[in-house]
């Protein structure tokens, strides 16, 4: 993922390398064609020039220390100094009949790729002047044999192709590039913003429904309680005890759950130990499905500790809500330390029929209706809330085999948050971590995963 400030100084930088290579080329070729090509030139005038470039050039460094982002008209004047003391060291030696010359070009082409047309239109027209006056006026090159004249210039040519195409290839090529990153990071943050008005949105929609549906649940749950009281007196209600008992059960849970919906809407989470919290959040699962048949497999990490359970518990309660709505003879719950430090794994699997390929891009993007009869919106919160503290959801098919050996096919859906950090924080891996050194969860690894142990059924 790319940052929006990734491009921020990444031009800046780019001119004063840029610059600095220019610096020494300059060096470089006056020292050659002084000392081996017997051309002689203004050295003062020359080295006071480049002293002048090297003083700019520290002043720029300055400016890429700051955290500040760069503005187009400071670009700008970059390369308009740079134009300026190319112009001046060509006006020493030779001006238009220089075969560096033609090293305007890769300037106006840097130009070109970092600033708007406006800019870089004005720097065309600066260039342009500059080419135009030096056509008039120049210093004369000096040199001891001006009958080899035209070797140096065919071979000042073959120089500057050179640099030119190094620097239109190197430097245009990744300034252009920090500019597509920037709009790609632009692009997903654009994507993150409208998922996060889309899940506030059903945030508030889902609190208007359970503030509707209040007064009837505790209507439900006093006629219940009064019909319980009547099965134990009543005779024609006696053998309904149980499934009134069952009724009475499944509207505590409701009403828990509203309970718990005021109170996430008042704090800010809840830190929590993960072989503390999983028991009782799997008894409560049980308690709303108690047809599907479940297995809890593997060991909670003792010393691995939830930021936020109550939002991971919201997250995998939609999980095996979707397993036990595919896949009512099969649903398991799994929980370990992968190999990277400070993060948890919760693996649901199931043994449906999969998810449909038309699906695939869709799912954790926006509502999707399945199958199954659901709208998908309790799978897109559930990602935009893994998203929100810090971790993924991974959805994959399972293989035949890839579930301890018994042949079924199904959904694996694995969620990974990271841990609380501080004392007493599981950052490294157990004995009941399960190795995933690539660190993906909706590849081909799920075949071959290691299994949980210690497993605990409930049929």
């Amino acid at each position: 993922m790319y940052r929006i400030t990734l491009s921020a100084r990444v031009n800046l930088g780019h001119l004063f390398w840029l610059r600095s290579l220019a610096i020494v080329g300059q060096l470089c070729t006056i020292a050659c064609v002084e000392f081996l090509f017997g051309v002689h030139l203004p050295l003062p005038a020359m080295l006071i020039v480049i002293a002048l470039e090297v003083l700019f050039n520290g002043v720029t460094w300055l400016r890429v220390a700051q955290d500040r982002p760069e503005s187009n008209l400071e670009l700008f004047g970059q390369l308009w100094v740079d134009l300026g003391a190319l112009s001046a060291l060509l006006f020493l030696s030779g001006g238009t009949t220089n075969p560096f010359v033609s090293l305007y070009l890769p300037s106006l082409a840097i130009a070109a790729a970092v600033l708007p047309w406006y800019l870089t239109a004005w720097l065309a027209a600066f260039a342009v002047a500059c080419y135009v006056l030096l056509g008039f006026d120049s210093v004369p090159l000096n040199l001891d044999n001006p009958a080899n004249l035209f070797n140096y210039y065919r071979t000042g040519l073959w120089v500057n192709f050179m640099v030119s195409v190094g620097l239109i290839t190197w430097f245009v090529a990744r300034m252009s590039r920090a500019l597509r990153q920037r709009d790609t990071a632009l692009g997903e943050a654009q994507q993150r913003l409208l998922r996060d008005e889309r899940a506030v949105a059903l945030g508030v929609q889902a609190a208007t429904v359970a503030h509707e549906i209040g007064t009837p649940l505790s209507t439900i749950a006093m006629l219940t309680e009064e019909l319980l009281d009547s099965a134990r007196t009543d005779a024609g209600l006696t053998p309904y005890t149980a499934d009134f008992e069952l009724l009475e059960r499944q509207m505590s849970l409701c009403t828990s759950a509203l309970a718990r919906l005021r109170s996430r809407a008042s704090s800010s989470g809840s830190r929590q130990s993960v072989g503390e919290w999983l028991g009782p959040f799997v008894e409560q699962w049980r308690l709303r499905h108690p047809h599907v048949k479940f297995e809890l497999v593997g060991e909670a990490p003792a010393n691995a500790h939830l930021a936020d359970a109550v939002a991971v518990g919201q997250i995998l309660t939609i999980l095996l809500d979707n397993a036990a709505r595919a896949s009512r003879d099969f649903v398991t719950l799994g929980a370990r330390l992968p190999e990277r430090p400070n993060f948890i794994e919760f693996e649901v699997r199931d043994a449906g029929p999969g998810i449909p390929a038309s699906l695939r891009s869709a799912i954790g993007a926006s509502p999707v209706d399945s199958t199954q009869g659901g709208h998908g919106v309790g799978l897109y919160l559930a990602f935009s809330s893994a998203a929100r503290l810090g971790g993924a959801i991974e959805l994959a098919d399972v293989e035949p085999g890839a579930d301890g050996g018994r042949g079924r096919r199904g959904t694996r859906a694995v969620l990974r948050v990271p841990l609380e950090q501080g004392p007493g924080t599981g950052g490294e891996p157990d004995g009941t971590a399960a190795a995933d050194s690539d660190h993906h969860f909706g590849t081909d690894r799920a075949a071959s995963a290691p299994p949980f142990t210690n497993t605990e059924k409930q049929a």
